[in-house]
């Protein structure tokens, strides 16, 4: 497998990662998870389990985008050579983005949702 799809398959597992640590919060702020009601329980959460969750949101969303930008350079023939150095630079802006969004350093997280943006666009540019 080379460094692109593995950059996807790290990717695709930070959100489930972010959900344990959301967990965590659920536990820690209610006694346990409400598994009858989860989405509910989740909306009262404060704090940094609810950055948590929203830092969990947003990793799904920009899985969307980086999966077809990575499927879509390898399918047009982009060298994995070539395009790892971008996948490799949105995975670290991604775990860079959810560091920052739990300890709550908003302008930080901005910029590395913008850098990691940028790797999708330039995965797509490489591939026209």
């Amino acid at each position: 497998m080379t460094i692109p799809f593995w950059c996807l398959f790290a990717v695709l597992m930070m959100p489930l990662l972010l959900a344990f640590v959301g967990g965590y919060f659920r536990g820690k702020q209610f006694g346990q998870a409400d598994n009858k009601n989860p989405r509910a329980q989740v909306a009262r959460l404060e704090g940094t389990g609810a950055r948590a969750y929203a830092a969990q949101a947003n990793a799904w969303e920009a899985a969307t985008l980086f999966a077809p930008a990575v499927l879509v350079a390898h399918l047009a023939g982009v060298p994995a050579e070539s395009a790892a150095p971008w996948t490799i630079a949105f995975v670290v802006f991604r775990v860079l983005h959810a560091g920052f969004y739990l300890a709550d350093i908003d302008m930080a997280r901005s910029a590395s949702f913008m850098g990691g943006m940028v790797c999708v666009v330039a995965l797509f540019v490489k591939a026209a």
